[in-house]
């Protein structure tokens, strides 16, 4: 047989579904009887085809560069303006960190504000980034301080990345159809019977 990809056997389970259901009196009652297992195979395809579109989106229109950045600089990167303000030095309660802040525009209005850490432990002595992370359905914006210049500029990585979080729901919303599909009740029931066998 010819192989489906998500979306095509997708439609291919709603046909099956309404077909179910579409000549029963009481439609609930048909709905209930329809066992776990096609729910979670559903379910898995949507989840394929959403980590799919996130994996694609994220591949093929992320953005990213790595530039010098003195304060009040700026750079525009997935249709948002990313002005670099300067960078203080804070203390945590077991690192001392040099902060930066980048106020990020979008059309021409301030938008969010990340503060993005290059932090020293004070036990390990081990420096880290914190990087300043705004994240949403659509998209990630990233910002991390990399190495501090002259004059109070720094190096500073900017990332935009579209859909990515699309790749972890893929991931969730198949784990929930391999739970539907493992939790009905037939397998219970063939377990039994082999056991009796």
């Amino acid at each position: 047989p010819p192989r489906l990809d998500s979306s095509a056997a997708s439609d291919v389970y709603k046909r099956q579904l309404y077909n179910r259901v579409r000549y029963q009196t009481n439609k609930l009652s048909a709905l209930r009887s329809v066992p776990l297992s096609f729910f979670g195979m559903f379910l898995a395809h949507i989840g394929v085809a959403v980590f799919v579109v996130g994996a694609t989106f994220t591949t093929h229109y992320a953005e990213e560069t790595d530039i010098k950045m003195n304060p009040g600089d700026s750079v525009t990167l997935g249709g948002y303006e990313f002005k670099f303000m300067g960078s203080k030095s804070v203390r945590g309660p077991n690192y001392q960190a040099e902060e930066g802040e980048i106020v990020v525009y979008q059309d021409n209005q301030p938008f969010t504000t990340l503060k993005p850490q290059k932090r020293l432990y004070l036990v390990q002595r081990s420096p880290m980034t914190e990087a300043g992370i705004d994240g949403g359905l659509m998209r990630d914006l990233f910002v991390a301080l990399g190495e501090p210049l002259e004059n109070g500029a720094w190096s500073v990585r900017i990332q935009y990345k579209p859909l990515i979080r699309w790749i972890w729901l893929g991931t969730i919303i198949m784990a929930l159809g391999g739970i539907f599909a493992i939790s009905d009740k037939r397998y219970r029931i063939r377990r039994r019977e082999a056991a009796k066998a």
